[in-house]
């Protein structure tokens, strides 16, 4: 009898090709996810007269620099001012075009950031492996995939061989969450909480299974949301074990299997999940009915605290090198040591991303903002156009435009601020995106992680406020 295994386990004897005597490990990959970023990778296959082994398990989406005010993406390619911008996406759809692969542009209605797309069109499948050219490619872990981000030249790579070499195997970390979580806490929250307790680095080596009764309630937004920032924490792959959770929202979509077929996928699918009793080489234990709505103070995911705390003293640091991290980030975040969190000002709102831009996000923020009215500039940017339909089908953009937010169209927009979409110098954001590095939203933006309620909240009171002061 087999020894338990995890699922990551699972899914990396089934697509390994070869070790070599080196400890290099080659490995067959299932899918292929880009955007107009690696240009370059096709470039170095024409340039080489490779040839694309397997062109249909790739998938296109122009996500990065694709406008998302309504106005100027109804004008096509003309309205992405930036020469190079539009060059850059000009090149994903003549590049796709040339070889047959999938691509889903910026007028086709299926369009959106990738890594809500893609799980929306049902290409990722439990115990695929996947590759994508954006760091945030963990997301696709919540289907029970091994899925990682990869650069241009690992992306050529696949693209002519569909494997990947990896100079080793990452070792295995379980997060067990367990508990109900209170009302106004979200699964943003919980991935705030987890990156604050690992650490920038401490998933570094590891994959990432999320577990635990926790997990298993939440719903697949809610599991992609906690994949999506295990990057933040170091890690190569956030994971959660496939469950009935995971086929029921496979079913029917346009790349899953169809009839008999779905059944009999489904069925392999159940048996990649951890095994009772399998090993992992590190393990952590959350308290889910701890967890309070968090937002991030600093200029990393981790520098999160509860909504109820304070603004982080550099004299109470551990060490000096805390201290003069705190301090940096204070500096840069316009701070003061020992200020109430709620006190804090925000200048603006965004709201969407490949965290939080899936339709339950946008229902929870509308349910905050239902009734209200923003007292500072608020924009809501739908994860893909599928979601915006949805979202329109069910009136939420009324309930936002009812409210003074702004309705937008799908892309990443203030996420990554590299489609004109930015935080002006010094203004501080209150945002549902993944990171808050220095000069992420733009430079000198100051950034403050939470969830889409959370934002909801600050938009209707011109401050960081907790959700729950609003009975929303």
């Amino acid at each position: 009898m087999s020894s338990p295994q995890t699922l990551f386990e699972k899914i990396w004897q089934r697509h390994l090709i070869h070790t070599t005597e080196a400890g290099d490990h080659l490995l067959y990959v299932d899918r292929l996810l880009v955007h107009e970023g690696p240009f370059y990778a096709f470039d170095g296959m024409r340039r080489d007269k490779r040839a694309f082994r397997r062109p249909k398990q790739i998938f296109a989406f122009p996500d990065h620099y694709i406008p998302t005010v309504v106005a100027e993406r109804q004008r096509g390619l003309a309205g992405i001012k930036d020469p190079e911008m539009r060059v850059m996406v000009e090149q994903l759809a003549r590049n796709t075009a040339e070889v047959g692969i999938p691509h889903f542009g910026m007028d086709d209605p299926r369009q959106g950031i990738m890594h809500v797309a893609a799980p929306e069109l049902g290409v990722i499948h439990p115990g695929m492996t996947v590759g994508g050219t954006d760091s945030h490619t963990a997301t696709h872990g919540a289907f029970g995939a091994f899925s990682s981000g990869i650069g241009a030249s690992q992306a050529k790579h696949i693209m002519a061989t569909t494997t990947l070499w990896w100079q080793a195997k990452p070792k295995t970390m379980r997060v067990e969450i367990e508990g109900a979580l209170a009302p106004g806490v979200t699964a943003k929250d919980v991935a705030l909480t987890v990156m604050a307790r690992l650490g920038v680095s401490g998933g570094a080596g590891h994959v990432i299974e999320y577990a635990g009764s926790t997990v298993r309630a939440m719903s697949m937004e809610g599991r992609m949301t906690l994949c999506n920032m295990t990057i933040e924490a170091g890690a190569r792959s956030g994971m959660v074990s496939p469950d009935e959770t995971t086929i029921a929202y496979l079913q029917g979509r346009p790349y899953a299997p169809k009839g008999g077929n779905f059944e009999r996928a489904a069925k392999i699918w159940r048996a990649f999940a951890t095994d009772a009793g399998a090993g992992f080489d590190k393990e952590v234990t959350i308290d889910a009915t701890a967890i309070v709505p968090s937002i991030t103070w600093g200029t990393r995911p981790e520098e999160a605290l509860p909504v109820t705390g304070t603004v982080p003293d550099p004299a109470q640091a551990k060490d000096a090198a805390q201290r003069t991290r705190i301090e940096t980030a204070l500096r840069y975040m316009g701070l003061t040591p020992g200020t109430a969190l709620t006190s804090v000002k925000v200048d603006r709102v965004f709201i969407g991303s490949c965290t939080n831009g899936r339709i339950e996000d946008l229902r929870a923020a509308a349910a905050v903002a239902k009734g209200r009215k923003a007292v500072i500039p608020a924009i809501v940017v739908p994860g893909s156009r599928s979601v915006k339909a949805q979202a329109e089908a069910e009136g939420l953009h009324e309930v936002f435009a009812s409210a003074g937010f702004e309705w937008r169209d799908s892309g990443c927009s203030f996420c990554v601020a590299s489609n004109g979409d930015h935080v002006p110098p010094g203004e501080r954001c209150a945002s549902t995106s993944n990171r808050n590095f220095e000069n992420r939203q733009g430079a000198n933006a100051r950034t403050h992680l939470m969830s889409p309620a959370m934002a909801a909240a600050a938009a209707v009171t011109g401050r960081i406020t907790d959700v729950r002061e609003l009975g929303a």
